[in-house]
């Protein structure tokens, strides 16, 4: 019975274990099969500059009375024609780069008997077959990584181009030069890329936003809640999307929106925001206690403030000699607003209040009136570069006293009046401050196009393609350490001696 009971609460408690365990991301990137094929080409562009950068040791020996000394390799050229880059799930991609050649160039210095030969040999190795698999990963801050690299590396044939006075000594003992040379470049070519891909692709992806501010009030966190989850033809990134007010930045806001689901595989890349991403923005400006304007004196419209005394004469009236005194409006939210997302548009809801006062010089300011507000915005949200942007537009106003329903009768004339100062004093401030938006968790370099917005239940996705506007050389050059200084003098190696018993 204990058994039986024990088993019952187990499968009572499994769903909310499963719920509780994968939180529900407030943005979503998936990143598409042509969108990878973009990455292929700026990352070909890549791999060429790498492998032309190999660093190949001498190479010497002795067969018989002939001395060979090989050295100053270098990299003239790569054709790396037929080359792939695709998803493997589960966290996986590969690269593979099939039937490339490398040409080279090094320095020869030969001895045979009497006669010593010095100069250079043009070689190239063909049928270079390469195949790497990345393995991406979430590390303890909440980044996309590389966490591990395999690598495999062979060259077919390698052919050189011998010349001089003892070229038939050279082309006779190719085999032994060639065979070394051979497998001294395949030994260089994954320590290259492995390094690449391990500390020099990484550093761009160190440019992602995980945690930043966005403006002196408020800041977003973007780290990823998961690893990514890898299919045949994409990729997709679940990021906390959180916004918390600057100051209190432990603060955690539970997400219970819809989760957003990506099916769309057309474009390069998809971004996908939640309910959730929204209304923690606006709750984090709400805690920050950003979400009032005050209006007093000439700030208030001439024709609201001609109503408002009409409206309030008896009160005045019987406050003299205060008749003159300035007013003073002060709109406040009162809850932290709610996004709404549904197929048809996006709206925000507010509710607020209103205190209309006067202001005596020299004398405390006596209250006229204060009625709570309700009102309703379209948001219009677009894309920018990678700049997450919102315009809003005031949809629906109404106002009411707190105190009787004979006072919100008398209101029902400051109705349009209202509406107006919010439509053309209030709107204007709250879209300068969302004019900037919020950065979208790209790597530097990398640049939205072509955008387009769909509405869903719950959330809404971007569709785009993409562009570099910096090459990854570019970005990795700029966030690369400035070497230090040694603090001892260096040991530089000496050049290779011409002397030919010392070779």
């Amino acid at each position: 019975c204990k058994m039986a009971a024990g088993s019952c609460l187990l499968l009572f408690l499994l769903p909310w274990l499963v719920t509780t365990s994968h939180s529900p991301p407030g943005c979503k990137i998936r990143i598409t099969s042509k969108g990878l094929d973009l990455v292929k080409q700026e990352g070909l562009r890549f791999v060429e500059q790498e492998l032309q950068n190999i660093t190949v040791s001498d190479l010497h020996g002795k067969e018989g009375q002939f001395h060979y000394n090989i050295s100053e390799v270098k990299v003239m050229d790569l054709q790396l024609a037929f080359s792939d880059l695709h998803f493997q799930p589960q966290q996986h991609l590969v690269f593979n780069i099939n039937n490339a050649s490398i040409s080279l160039r090094f320095r020869r210095q030969l001895l045979y008997w009497f006669f010593y030969d010095i100069g250079s040999i043009n070689a190239s190795a063909d049928g270079v077959q390469i195949h790497t698999v990345l393995q991406l990963s979430k590390d303890e801050a909440g980044r996309l990584k590389i966490s591990n690299i395999t690598c495999n590396a062979s060259i077919a044939r390698m052919h050189a181009g011998f010349s001089g006075t003892l070229r038939k000594v050279y082309e006779f003992l190719s085999t032994f030069i060639v065979t070394g040379m051979r497998f001294l470049l395949s030994q260089q070519i994954c320590p290259s890329l492995e390094h690449a891909s391990l500390v020099l692709l990484n550093s761009v992806l160190d440019t992602v936003p995980v945690r930043n501010y966005v403006d002196e009030h408020i800041g977003i966190d973007y780290s990823l809640l998961r690893d990514p989850a890898v299919s045949t033809d994409t990729l997709d990134l679940d990021f906390k999307g959180m916004f918390f007010p600057r100051g209190r930045e432990n603060q955690e806001l539970e997400n219970h929106a819809v989760e957003p689901v990506i099916k769309e595989t057309e474009r390069m890349v998809y971004v996908a925001f939640s309910e959730y991403f929204f209304d923690s923005a606006m709750h984090a400006y709400f805690q920050a206690g950003v979400l009032a304007i005050e209006l007093q004196g000439e700030k208030v419209p001439k024709d609201l403030e001609v109503l408002l005394r009409a409206t309030f004469f008896g009160t005045i009236f019987m406050l003299s000699p205060a008749v003159d005194a300035p007013l003073r409006l002060v709109l406040q939210v009162s809850a932290p607003p709610r996004c709404t997302i549904k197929p048809s548009g996006t709206s925000v809801s507010v509710s607020a209040f209103l205190n209309i006062s006067l202001v005596p010089p020299g004398r405390p300011a006596v209250q006229l009136s204060s009625m709570a507000m309700e009102t309703k915005l379209s948001a219009k949200v677009f894309l920018q570069g990678k700049a997450l942007r919102v315009q809003l537009d005031l949809r629906r106003f109404r106002i009411y006293s707190k105190q009787s329903a004979l006072e919100s009768l008398a209101l029902f004339s400051l109705q349009a009046p209202l509406k107006t100062l919010l439509q053309l004093t209030i709107m204007p401030i709250i879209n300068e401050r969302t004019k900037k938006g919020v950065q979208i968790p790209l790597p530097e370099g990398m640049d939205f196009t072509k955008e387009v917005v769909t509405n869903h239940a719950g959330f809404l996705t971007v569709g785009a393609d993409l562009h570099f506007s910096k090459g990854l050389r570019e970005v990795i050059e700029k966030y690369r350490p400035a070497p230090t200084t040694p603090t001892y003098p260096s040991l530089w190696p000496a050049e290779p001696s011409m002397d030919p018993h010392q070779l």
